[in-house]
């Protein structure tokens, strides 16, 4: 049995070695791949975590609000009649018109209409022969179910009978480097929103759906929309105007993308703006679009030394600010703000392209709100 020993310390020495290298082995093809884990969440979608800053091979990417657009969702063009509480009304009570709305006891209700349906449908379609003659790929969400709408009528479904709309793909989802979250919505109509989209993503980015909000109380939430979002390399810049992200839903985000060296900042917003892409627009470095107006605290810092292209309340309302950039040469903007933003973008060498969306700003959205980045990287 002494004779024995040599060789068994032989063999376990073999085998540790054999197992230290394939550990390295995997280890090290983790760090090429870009992932550290993949495990499936409940919706089947891989979920993977970044292991190294090779993170531009996934099919998923966004950069910046100006890095070359390569990939993009744009919105279908769906909604039913929508109820809006009085207190969520971000509009002034003297627009609600102007936006197909009209007050109805504690509510505004805003009615469905299908010629402008149809406009939007014609817009929609105008946006995607620009995007595509700059070389964009360009996918849609799913129309909504016939279960989907009857549920939008139910007292007891998920909207509360508040109403459904499909129109507006920035929101549902918020997109930062490879990482996808699904958001939590304020408003009931809006809540079907995302499972329109949710089969567009591939199943190598991070997808993850925030935790269910607390209803019971207005503020707990935690609330967070797209439309808040603005992504600034490894800055991400959220606003809060009472009306769609939350304290809460932004510090939850926080949260998530700090681990990836994100540095995520709140930004107070006031008066009768929704989302942060309504108040700012990054056309490209050093240059940005912005109603100074909406800002409670003042332009974010890493901006305040940029050349500023600014727009009035009373155009921000309307949507003027809320354009897109293609790459940092090209701008889409509504040909109803040619003569204002669209010459001050002219006049510093952007090429702009321009579209009537004047029925999809009726809903209280624009370009930037009818569309989604999968992948905007820079070469």
């Amino acid at each position: 049995m002494h004779n024995n020993k040599p060789v068994c310390v032989s063999h376990a020495k073999k085998k540790l070695f054999f197992g230290c290298f394939l550990l390295s082995v995997i280890l090290f093809s983790a760090g090429l791949t870009g992932c550290q884990s993949v495990q499936n969440n409940e919706s089947g979608y891989s979920k993977a975590r970044e292991f190294s800053v090779d993170a531009k091979s996934h099919d998923v990417y966004v950069e910046s609000e100006f890095a070359p657009l390569k990939k993009v969702i744009v919105s279908q063009s769906e909604f039913t009649d929508q109820i809006m509480p009085l207190e969520q009304v971000y509009m002034p009570l003297d627009e609600i018109e102007s936006f197909g709305g009209e007050v109805v006891g504690d509510n505004v209700v805003f009615h469905f209409d299908a010629d402008r349906i149809a406009k939007m449908e014609a817009e929609r379609a105008a946006l995607t022969a620009i995007l595509e003659k700059y070389g964009v790929e360009v996918v849609m969400p799913r129309k909504l179910t016939d279960k989907e709408r009857e549920l939008a009528t139910d007292p007891m479904g998920p909207t509360h009978g508040k109403g459904l709309t499909n129109e507006f793909v920035r929101d549902p989802f918020v997109v930062v480097g490879n990482h996808v979250i699904e958001s939590n919505f304020r408003k009931e109509y809006r809540r079907f929103e995302a499972l329109t989209g949710r089969e567009l993503f591939p199943k190598n980015c991070d997808y993850v759906a925030m935790p269910v909000a607390d209803l019971t109380d207005e503020e707990k939430g935690p609330f967070l929309e797209g439309g808040d979002v603005i992504v600034y390399n490894k800055q991400v810049f959220v606003g809060n105007s009472g009306y769609g992200s939350n304290s809460a839903g932004i510090e939850w985000l926080r949260g998530h993308l700090a681990p990836y060296g994100y540095e995520v900042t709140e930004v107070r917003l006031q008066g009768n703006i929704l989302h942060l892409d309504c108040a700012m627009s990054l056309v490209r470095e050093g240059l940005m679009i912005v109603c100074e107006e909406s800002f409670a605290d003042g332009i974010p810092e890493p901006f305040k030394d940029w050349e500023l292209i600014k727009v009035p309340e009373k155009d921000a309302i309307h949507l003027a600010v809320n354009g897109m950039a293609i790459n940092p040469d090209v701008y889409i903007t509504d040909i109803e703000f040619k003569d204002s933003i669209g010459k001050e973008l002219e006049d510093k060498g952007i090429t702009v392209e321009y579209i009537d969306f004047s029925a999809t700003r009726v809903e209280a959205g624009s370009i930037h709100c009818s569309t989604q980045p999968l992948l905007r990287v820079n070469e």
